[in-house]
């Protein structure tokens, strides 16, 4: 893709230029006179009155592509779990989440997320709908802008879940061997830690599920086979996959809700401000209310073998409200304590203040990409013998440049 603007010096950006050559960042639409590299004018310097003409920043055009791409791997995983545990046939009757896709699809996995909440289909679907406007609106300002925009769907290879009537078609992220970090749990419930003040949280809510690979989608219709005996008739199996998800999803949209302040605090436009501070909040209110129903989970130990792509991992979900607890421990994992507990910000000398957290904004893009990348969410883009396709590292040129980003930066 020929470029306009003034050379640059090799670097990181090199790397990103030979992705562009294969077509995964690809011209806005309106690229007349704009050059990402080049000596594009500071049009939002003053911006009182809103105004939307002009072209962008270099730095802020590179802030929101790194988040319209994590915006279709989101996209990408929530789609995932609509298919197979949103508002479809087994919620009686078509969701109003007008979604391109079936939803629904796996009764008894449906049935197994209801045991956190009756809910769960319902806000699944909606989550799905929200991430999918928060990719394409991304997308269509940058392209208005004449901005780069990121295309991932080469990238889309991995098979999806193989239950009947879901779509074969490829995917970007596999929800199969996950390694869930669930010390937002914990760091949430602090009154004295902030990992922005270098603080750590070792306790996980489910220390399980932070080893080992888990499955947070039913995998075949063998991971649906009906149990009697047990609530619903969903089998220990078919639940602990149920209540993997239900903490996945929390740890997903946690990141998010850090994510869009670190990353504001790095842009130059009042208009892009605007856009990081409207669509930020979203992804607290998710997270906040998979918090909430991640502290439902049902008690059981399941051990993952057996089934078409087993991964012999053993889960066992704990009681996060033992009456036995401590008055400490009861602080620390109590279900039902979703308020982010006020804690020490910026400085210890100011007090303690209710917050999200983490919010600095050294490293943040990269920081985001890391714990997706430990997550196991993109397992499969790179073979046994240890060959990429190069999405991960695409990935990594994209959360670098937005890393770079300063205000001003033209």
């Amino acid at each position: 893709m020929k470029r306009t603007g003034v050379p640059v010096s090799p670097g990181p950006s090199a790397t990103r230029r030979s992705f562009l050559k294969k077509g995964a960042v690809t011209a806005g639409a309106a690229t007349i006179g704009v050059g990402l590299l080049g000596n594009s004018r500071r049009v939002y310097a003053r911006d009182d009155d809103d105004d939307d003409s002009g072209s962008l920043t270099r730095g802020d055009a590179a802030i929101l592509r790194f988040l319209q791409a994590l915006e279709t791997i989101e996209a990408d995983l929530w789609r995932q779990y609509a298919e197979l545990g949103g508002a479809g046939p087994a919620t009686r009757g078509i969701s109003p989440i007008d979604l391109p896709f079936p939803n629904g699809l796996a009764d008894l996995y449906v049935t197994g997320l209801q045991q956190l909440d009756s809910d769960m289909p319902q806000y699944i679907s909606d989550n799905t709908d929200d991430e999918l406007s928060h990719e394409s609106f991304l997308k269509n300002y940058l392209q208005a802008k004449g901005a780069d925009v990121v295309d991932l769907s080469k990238f889309a290879t991995l098979q999806p879940s193989q239950v009947s009537g879901v779509p074969n078609t490829g995917r970007l992220t596999n929800l199969t061997q996950l390694t869930v970090d669930t010390t937002w749990w914990t760091r949430y419930r602090s009154s004295t830690g902030n990992p922005d003040l270098g603080d750590v949280f070792p306790d996980n809510a489910v220390p399980d599920l932070a080893i080992h690979q888990h499955t947070a989608i039913p995998r075949t219709n063998q991971d649906l086979i009906a149990d009697p005996n047990q609530p619903g008739g969903v089998s220990k199996h078919t639940q602990a996959i149920a209540n993997t998800a239900g903490f996945h999803f929390g740890f997903i949209e946690q990141g998010g809700s850090s994510l869009y302040p670190s990353l504001a605090q790095r842009v130059t436009s009042p208009r892009v401000l605007r856009i990081l501070l409207s669509i930020g909040p979203t992804e607290t209110s998710h997270f906040q209310t998979w918090h909430d129903k991640a502290g439902n989970a049902i008690l059981l130990t399941d051990t993952d073998t057996g089934f078409p792509g087993s991964t012999g991992a053993t889960v066992t979900f704990p009681n996060l409200s033992n009456p036995n607890f401590t008055p400490a421990e009861a602080d620390e994992f109590q279900a039902n304590l979703i308020m982010p507990e006020p804690t020490f910000f910026l400085n210890k000398k100011f007090g303690s203040v209710s917050i999200i957290r983490p919010t600095a904004t050294k490293g943040a893009a990269m920081g985001a990409l890391n714990s997706l990348t430990k997550d196991g969410l993109f397992i499969g883009h790179t073979s046994k013998s240890g060959k990429s396709d190069g999405f991960v590292e695409l990935l990594t040129d994209l959360a670098e440049d937005a890393d770079q980003a300063r205000r001003g930066d033209f």
